[in-house]
């Protein structure tokens, strides 16, 4: 079963965040052992989301309450926060209300910006992180490829296709009428990671000319890149001071980037006014400074609260796309877990079809009642494959795969011993001895996704 543990800005003080995303995607490993029944896991953490993705053994039914008890509580030990205020925090989904879930967020219809440009990239990063840490499954890498092909689908057929949509982009276009002349503003940028080069499109997309960079961990390759103007350390408070504009988006996190102690001593008392932007998370600068006199600071909850809302009709559209492609998702899972009847159902075939075979040959020898042979059990088979799929993509694979276990001798219909068995040999595609090929059922409707809501609060 795929469940979600989710947290948002939306419904998560920003203080919550930025406890979260220190964890950061390399969480996967330390979730995937919180319980034995948690078989793999990804997390997806970014400047608005901590959300972790599991695959949680369903053996006998049971239920993944207590999997991901012990998942909020090794997120309690990760981030110090009680297990309670982790468990009124996060949000849980579960079945096809995950896939729901993800393919919205991985085309950018949960973003502060909707459609946002960096979201599928990160949903992406996310995988190959947990990839690297040994902490996927089958399961959830068709998940999140999925969620890329979806999110590639909705840029593809919406207006959500058009370039630039960003946070960064959103944050430059509120400051904007703080700013005025931007061609005339001097501007340092805090941070050389992935969302400097962002922030440096969107700054320039603006007409921003004079543009300084300071990387915290003493990079400059960024700099020499862009062809930009280096800030050192020592130089670095003396430059804060005398900037109109300061946009941070460092992941350099042991430390506010500007506080407000520094900021107000290194701008000796002086009142001129300056636009801090700050796109870290967690945040990269000391809240204090809407203290100081002149100084205006625009971060991540600013942001949000002023986020526009766009076309009803382009969303519906973009929200049709992610619900079909949740149901096909459901209903190829669905198919799937017939497989291993499957595989036992051709295998008896096929041994049956050996044996009558090698009798005739010992018999005549003629090559078309071999011939015919083949050719029966090949129809055969295709029609009680076709059959199941059909019934697994309406959920009621699991009568089809007990009829599969009562008729057919020998067979561990749904056992794990078949999981190694080839794709060809799940699906009824031909093999080079056996059966001709063979036709998948067409993509059927999903179960409707379940609604994303609170963990029920079993213990405290």
């Amino acid at each position: 079963m795929l469940v979600c543990l989710s947290a948002h800005q939306r419904t998560t003080p920003l203080e919550d965040l930025e406890r979260l995303s220190v964890i950061g995607d390399a969480a996967a490993s330390e979730l995937s052992d919180a319980h034995e029944a948690i078989r793999g896991a990804v997390v997806l953490a970014t400047c608005n989301r901590f959300e972790a993705y599991f695959d949680v053994d369903e053996a006998h039914g049971a239920s993944p309450l207590p999997a991901m008890d012990a998942a909020m509580e090794r997120l309690a030990s990760l981030t110090a926060l009680p297990y309670r205020h982790v468990r009124d925090t996060v949000e849980f989904a579960h079945g096809n209300g995950v896939a729901q879930h993800l393919f919205s967020v991985a085309a950018g219809l949960d973003s502060v910006a909707l459609g946002e440009d960096e979201i599928s990239g990160q949903v992406g990063r996310a995988l190959e992180t947990a990839r690297r840490e040994g902490a996927t499954t089958g399961p959830l890498e068709h998940l999140f490829q999925r969620a890329t092909e979806t999110s590639r689908a909705v840029k593809n057929s919406t207006r959500l296709g058009e370039s630039g949509r960003s946070l960064v982009r959103l944050a430059v276009e509120l400051a904007g009428s703080r700013v005025g002349a931007w061609q005339d503003a001097r501007v340092l940028l805090v941070g050389t990671g992935r969302y400097a080069a962002a922030s440096l499109a969107a700054l320039r997309a603006v007409g921003a000319v004079d543009i300084r960079v300071h990387s915290p961990s003493g990079r400059r390759k960024f700099a020499q890149r862009e062809h930009l103007t280096v800030v050192s350390a020592e130089h670095f408070a003396a430059e804060a001071a005398a900037a109109d504009v300061i946009v941070t988006c460092t992941t350099t996190t042991d430390a506010y980037a500007l506080t407000a102690e520094g900021h107000r001593a290194a701008r000796a008392g002086g009142d001129a006014a300056q636009l801090v932007i700050d796109l870290g998370m967690p945040r990269n600068v000391d809240p204090g400074l809407r203290g100081l006199a002149g100084v205006e600071l625009l971060d991540l909850d600013t942001i949000r609260v002023h986020a526009p809302i766009d076309e009803f009709a382009t969303m519906n559209e973009a929200r049709l796309i992610v619900h079909t492609a949740a149901q096909r998702h459901a209903a190829a899972r669905r198919v799937h877990e017939v497989s291993p009847a499957v595989v036992d159902m051709r295998r008896y075939v096929h041994e049956v079809l050996d044996a009558e075979i090698a009798r005739t040959r010992a018999r005549s020898g003629d090559p078309e009642i071999e011939a015919a042979l083949r050719h029966f059990s090949g129809a055969l088979l295709h029609g009680l494959i076709a059959q199941g799929h059909g019934l697994a993509a309406q959920g009621e694979g699991a009568a089809w795969r007990d009829a599969v276990r009562a008729v057919f001798p020998g067979g561990a219909a749904g056992d794990d011993g078949a999981a190694g068995e080839t794709a060809a040999d799940a699906t009824g595609a031909p093999d080079s001895a056996h059966s001709p090929r063979t036709a998948a059922a067409p993509d059927a409707p999903g179960a409707p996704a379940h609604h994303v809501h609170r963990p029920p609060r079993e213990r405290e």
